[in-house]
């Protein structure tokens, strides 16, 4: 099969992700095979790439957001059969054991395990994943409309829980790209007001189309305090700005995988009256099955920008630099 292998993680302008021939991989107990039809690109993807993440191996196929058709079935492995479409996730085994998987808290299972990053991911033409880890997907999506759902749309939905936002609340965005561009559908859908903190035009148009009350940077001052934040970009100066428009008791939820240092916070001036600031950190399989069945009811709109595989390192360069409209999508083509 061909995939996109990292052997030595660098910045991404220097095309770190070589194209490469590997043998095809074997599913082991309880195991699929899938034959990869489309893997949409992400941040920690970038992350993993340029070495801002500790590497828990190398040579590594990154990739994590994987829809495709079973291509073959381990003997013990019931839940999906041939020729079934699913999709593959960030976390690609929990140990089921620990006090946080008996707490319903696998994604931060001591001894969790990721897709692209301890497992070869979908930057190739075949991935192999737990049966357990697997999802069915719904059928009103394409495979290049349904990929970014499988993180973008998982990571975004658990920021909305981990924020507390409230349906008819104000919600505050900061960044906007392929997780923000599904997270304002689920917040209108459950009648938010959304406010969006971005500086790149086009960004901004989006937002507007898709239902932004306001939209404006990170250093303007919005009509109204907010209820919550997300914030999707790595910045760390980004939480200070949140936490100055955030209302009393409100939380500011980090999504992403690393950050930038934040400053010192001024105490009694942004975090006092119970403000709070909450990272992120993965999603269980049940965000993922909620994520998917309220995709299909709102339904979610999959904004996507598709590459080749060949491309890589070029659509990696473009997320770097914020000039993807959505999501990026890499197409496996026959």
């Amino acid at each position: 099969m061909v995939a996109a292998q990292l052997h030595a993680p660098g910045p991404i302008e220097k095309a770190p992700l070589k194209i490469a021939p590997l043998p095809e991989p074997h599913p082991a107990p309880r195991q699929l095979l899938i034959r990869v039809r489309a893997c949409a690109i992400c941040h920690t993807d970038l992350h993993t790439v340029e070495g801002d993440i500790e590497l828990p191996r190398l040579p590594l196929v990154p990739g994590h957001q994987i829809i495709g058709s079973v291509e073959a079935v381990s003997s013990d492995a019931p839940r999906f059969r041939t020729g079934d479409r699913v999709g593959a996730a960030w976390l690609h085994r929990a140990c089921g054991q620990c006090r946080f998987c008996r707490q319903d808290s696998e994604n931060l299972c001591e001894r969790a395990e990721f897709t692209g990053l301890h497992a070869d991911g979908g930057y190739a033409e075949f991935a192999v994943a737990d049966e357990a880890f697997v999802y069915a997907i719904p059928a009103g999506f394409t495979d290049l409309q349904a990929a970014p759902l499988l993180c973008a749309g998982v990571i975004g939905y658990r920021a909305l829980k981990v924020s507390g936002i409230r349906p008819g609340g104000r919600l505050g965005l900061y960044g906007f790209g392929a997780s923000a561009h599904l997270v304002i559908q689920i917040a209108r859908y459950r009648g938010c007001e959304v406010y969006v903190f971005t500086r790149g035009a086009e960004h901004q148009r989006l937002a507007r189309e898709l239902g932004a009350a306001w939209v404006g940077r990170a250093e303007e001052t919005p009509p109204h305090k907010i209820d919550a934040a997300i914030i999707f970009a790595p910045a760390g100066p980004l939480a200070l700005d949140a936490l100055r428009a955030l209302e009393r008791g409100g939380t500011v939820a980090l999504a992403g995988i690393t950050m930038t240092p934040i400053p010192a916070i001024d105490y009694p001036k942004l975090l006092y009256h119970e403000r709070k600031i909450a990272s992120v950190a993965n999603a269980t399989r049940r965000d993922a099955e909620e994520l998917l069945a309220l995709a299909a009811e709102i339904p979610l709109r999959t904004e996507v920008e598709v590459f080749p595989l060949a491309d890589i390192n070029t659509a990696l360069a473009k997320l770097k630099r914020g000039q993807i409209r959505g999501a990026g999508v890499i197409h496996m083509t026959p």
